[in-house]
């Protein structure tokens, strides 16, 4: 198969889909691979880097698309990117399309082959590909969360650890899973009162024992929510409903609830965001300010340690991306159930449930097509 990769156009994106050693994989796999003329100089790998395991370097996008039977990114196409994709081509990157109808319609009517990391789910119901990007994006949320409580960045002033003869600071965690857990993980290792809220009584159960008592876990009751968000310095929106969007769990009407100078930090943004008043930023304009609580809603939060990031992801990544090179779609979705789950979009269908009931579009089983 023709395996591509391209430079990452959204805004302050550095990642990138393919490392120099997922080239050789690939190679070595018996497959050719074409890498966009600097696109991994933002995760730090040169271009001689993917030459000597093997990647033909081309000068433009374009040329790689035009020569690829699939595409892997880190990010959604962008709307520039539209014009490049075609009939039966594979995309293989996050797509999140419960945000996203412009890109939904347009994979779909060009009857592309839409693969979502984020929806890649085996039988164990895990979602290899997403969890390291949530761990990331769970403990960069603290990091950044505890700088925009600094006075100077327009927050409360408050240290989350705290000093002797302080209090320490608050936080609240909406959703204990991977995000949650690992967002728990920095707060609790900063010093902070932590709180975490999930729906899952089991799940509460299993992160009150792994911290050992070094956390509060609640409910997330209605009335739970609205007493964290009385008490909290720092809000984070963890919650994830696979391939849909995500439930508003605090409105724009809580925000009076809130503490003025507090920061809420939503990492389900690219799923349409747990909280209300969520629109998506940049990493060069993080923030924005409403009734007073500050909002941090960069979409691509992993990207700010996008060498990191991209490893981590590519490391997970590679093996599906190998099955599908070697069998081609159809052949790895019928031997692979977490693969046939992936894909969103197929011969001008759309194909996942989720995305379909957002948008009231038309749904297609995918078993049907195949």
């Amino acid at each position: 198969m023709n395996v591509g990769s391209v430079k990452e156009i959204k805004r302050h994106e550095y990642r990138i889909g393919l490392t120099p050693n997922c080239v050789r994989a690939y190679v070595a796999a018996g497959h050719t691979v074409r890498i966009q003329k600097d696109a991994g100089l933002g995760a730090g790998f040169e271009n001689e880097e993917y030459t000597a395991a093997g990647a033909q370097v081309c000068d433009t996008a374009e040329e790689v698309f035009a020569k690829s039977d699939m595409i892997v990114k880190v990010k959604e196409p962008q709307a520039a990117e539209y014009p490049l994709m075609r009939e039966g081509q594979i995309m293989y990157t996050y797509l999140h399309l419960a945000a996203d109808q412009p890109l939904t319609e347009a994979l779909v009517k060009q009857g592309v082959t839409g693969v979502a990391y984020e929806t890649v789910e085996p039988d164990n119901h895990t979602l290899p590909l997403l969890r390291p990007m949530s761990e990331i994006a769970g403990r960069l949320s603290v990091q950044e969360g505890a700088r925009f409580l600094e006075k100077p960045q327009g927050g409360r002033g408050v240290l989350l650890g705290g000093v002797p003869s302080v209090e320490k600071g608050k936080v609240a965690i909406l959703g204990g899973g991977v995000v949650g857990t690992n967002a728990a993980k920095m707060a609790v290792g900063l010093g902070a009162q932590v709180t975490i809220l999930d729906v899952n009584i089991d799940r509460l159960g299993y992160l009150d024992d792994i911290f050992q008592g070094r956390v509060t876990t609640l409910y997330s009751s209605r009335g739970n929510i609205e007493q964290v968000l009385r008490e909290s310095d720092l809000v984070i929106g963890a919650v994830l409903i696979p391939g849909a969007k995500a439930p508003h769990l605090v409105t724009r009407q809580d925000l009076k609830l809130m503490k003025k100078g507090s920061v809420l930090v939503d990492v389900a943004v690219d799923q349409g965001g747990c909280i209300e008043t969520t629109k998506a930023t940049t990493h060069d304009d993080p923030i924005f300010v409403i009734d007073d609580v500050v909002h941090y809603c960069v979409a691509n939060m992993p990207g700010a340690v996008s060498r990191t990031s991209t490893q981590a992801l590519t490391t997970a990544t590679l093996p599906y991306g190998l099955q599908i090179a070697k069998l081609g779609i159809e052949g790895a979705a019928k031997k692979s159930i977490a693969i046939t789950r992936g894909i969103n979009t197929y011969k001008k269908k759309l194909t996942y449930l989720g995305v379909a009931e957002a948008f009231s579009m038309e749904y297609t089983d995918i078993s049907t097509l195949l």
